[in-house]
């Protein structure tokens, strides 16, 4: 199973950029949005059920990220509005066959598979 992130740029603040999380199989049941910037840890950013009904954000991204699923074509999308310096680094996605239940779904553990991350660069 592959998943393949995609869509990360160079973009101003305040600008908007959309990623994309392709699995290369199957639709999975939970799929998250994490980032690292350079010199810090990996943290969660979002999560959405298979459904689409059960969402969560990070409080740190929430009402400007926008994470939407199309599960016939097996993607998940994070629509990134009003981007800060503070938003850059390398974004991926991981993805469960299962339901994750919060605050669990912010713990990469959680998740057995991963795509290869992509860049965002938010200039100031």
């Amino acid at each position: 199973v592959q998943l393949q992130a995609f869509g990360g740029g160079l973009v101003q603040a305040g600008g908007s950029l959309r990623l994309s999380c392709v699995s290369s199989e199957r639709t999975f049941y939970t799929v998250g949005w994490f980032r690292q910037a350079p010199g810090k840890e990996r943290e969660w950013v979002s999560a959405i059920m298979r459904s689409g009904a059960r969402i969560s954000y990070a409080d740190s991204v929430k009402g400007r990220f926008t994470i939407s699923r199309d599960n016939s074509k097996n993607t998940v999308y994070l629509q990134m509005n009003s981007l800060k310096p503070e938003d850059t680094g390398v974004y991926y996605c991981a993805a469960k066959d299962g339901h994750i239940i919060m605050p669990a779904m912010a713990r990469a553990g959680m998740y057995d598979y991963w795509g290869q991350g992509t860049l965002v660069t938010v200039s100031s």
